[in-house]
C-alpha cells in the first residue's frame, strides 16, 4: 500500500493547571490540592464541587513537586496491549532504541486490549508528566481523551487511523484492510468464508469491513466464531474443530469448487488453524484455506506457510518515535502528523492462490 501523510496545526502545549480547576470551581488552590490529597479535610460539597470540575477539564495532578513547565523529565511513557504479540514488541523495541539514542527512558505499560485499564494507566503515568506518551489504537475512553487533551503532553497515537486524533498519528485503516482482504480473495476464486476473532475492537473493524464488502458482492459469511480475551493457538483450535463439517472433501478433480477460507485476525488464531487441521489429516489448502492477520515471525515457517496481511510495525515504531522527537524538539512551531503507513497482503501455501 503506498504511504501517505498529511499535517495540521499543533494543539496547544499548556495543560490545565491547578490555578484553573480553582478559578472554575470559585475555590483557592489549596483547596483543590487539600480535595486530590487530603480529601477528609474538606467538606462533602466543596469536594464534589472540585471533582467534577476536575473530571470535566482532564485535570492531572502533578506529582514532580515543585518543577517548573519548562523541565524535561526525559521520560516518554509507551502502552502497548501485549509483548508476546511480535508485531507490538517490534515496534516498541523500535521506539525504545530511537528515544535511547536521543537520551530519553522509556516507561512500559500493557493494557491488554481494555480501555479502562489504559485509563488506570495513563493516570498514574500522567502524574509524573512525561515529556511525552506513545499510544497503540485510538479507542480510548472519554475521560482518558480529556485528559491527554488537557495536560498539553504530545501524544502519538498508533496502529490505527482516526479522523479525530488526539494529537499526532502513525498508523493504518483496519477497514481498508478488510475490504482489501475480501477484493482480492474474492478475485482467487473464493466463494464461501468463516471469520475467527477475539474481542479486539481493531480486529473486529476489519472483520465487519470484510463483511460489508462480501455483502455488496452478494456474499456472506457461513460462520462467524468470536473468543474473549488475547488471540490465542488453542482458541484457533477450537475454531477449526467448529468447521470440520463445513470442510470440502479432499479431490483432484479440475472443476472441485473453491475450498473454505477462513480468515483469522490474527496470525496466532491462525497457526492453530493449522495445527489442528494437521492433527486431524485435512489437507491446507485442498480442503480448507486460512488467511491470518500480522505477519508474525513464525508465519513464513507454519506448515504450510500462512497467507496473511503484513504490518510493519518496526515501522510504526520509528515513524512513531521520530514524530515524538521533532514535536519535542519543536513544540510551538511543530505540526500535528497523521501518516498511514499502509499494509501488504502476503499469499503463501496456505491459500490456493500461491498454488495456482
Amino acid at each position: 500500500m503506498p504511504k501517505k501523510a498529511h499535517a495540521t496545526s499543533a494543539r496547544s502545549t499548556h495543560g490545565v493547571t491547578i490555578f484553573d480547576v480553582a478559578k472554575l470551581a470559585g475555590v483557592a488552590p489549596i483547596t483543590v490540592s487539600r480535595v486530590i490529597n487530603q480529601p477528609n479535610l474538606v467538606k462533602e460539597n466543596t469536594r464534589l464541587k472540585v471533582l467534577k470540575v476536575v473530571e470535566e477539564t482532564g485535570y492531572v495532578r502533578n506529582q514532580i513537586a515543585g518543577s517548573l513547565a519548562s523541565n524535561r523529565t526525559r521520560l516518554v511513557s509507551v502502552i502497548v496491549p501485549m509483548l508476546t504479540n511480535p508485531i507490538f514488541s517490534d515496534t516498541f523495541q523500535a521506539i525504545a532504541a530511537k528515544l535511547a539514542r536521543a537520551n530519553y527512558q522509556v516507561l512500559l505499560g500493557i493494557s491488554g486490549y481494555n480501555a479502562a485499564q489504559e485509563q488506570e494507566l495513563l493516570e498514574v503515568i500522567l502524574s509524573r508528566r512525561p515529556d511525552g506518551i506513545i499510544l497503540t489504537g485510538t479507542l480510548h475512553t472519554d475521560l482518558s481523551r480529556k485528559r491527554l487533551k488537557a495536560t498539553g503532553i504530545p501524544v502519538v497515537e498508533t496502529w490505527d487511523m482516526t479522523d479525530d486524533p488526539i494529537d499526532m498519528l502513525v498508523g493504518f485503516s483496519h477497514e481498508t484492510i478488510g475490504q482489501r482482504v475480501a477484493q482480492h480473495l474474492l478475485s482467487q476464486g473464493y466463494r464461501e468464508f468463516a471469520l475467527i476473532e477475539v474481542d479486539d475492537p481493531r480486529g473486529m473493524r476489519r472483520s465487519e469491513s470484510f463483511i460489508r464488502y462480501l455483502a455488496q458482492q452478494g456474499f456472506a459469511p457461513v460462520d462467524r466464531q468470536t473468543f474473549h480475551g488475547l488471540p490465542t493457538l488453542e482458541q484457533g483450535r477450537h475454531g477449526m474443530i467448529h468447521l470440520l463439517h463445513r470442510l470440502a472433501p479432499l479431490t483432484h478433480s479440475a472443476d472441485a469448487r473453491a475450498p473454505l477460507m477462513i480468515v483469522c485476525t490474527s496470525d496466532t488464531l491462525a497457526h492453530g488453524v493449522l495445527t489442528e487441521a494437521a492433527s486431524r489429516g485435512i489437507h491446507i489448502p485442498a480442503q480448507a484455506a486460512v488467511l491470518g492477520f500480522g505477519d508474525m515471525n513464525f508465519a513464513a515457517h507454519t506448515f504450510p506457510s500462512l497467507s496473511t496481511v503484513k504490518i510493519d510495525g518496526n515501522h510504526i515504531g520509528q515513524q512513531a518515535a521520530t514524530a515524538l522527537l521533532e514535536r519535542l524538539k519543536n513544540p510551538t512551531g511543530a505540526v500535528r502528523v497523521a501518516m498511514d503507513v499502509g499494509f501488504t497482503l502476503v499469499d503463501r501455501e496456505s491459500t490456493r492462490s500461491s498454488q495456482q
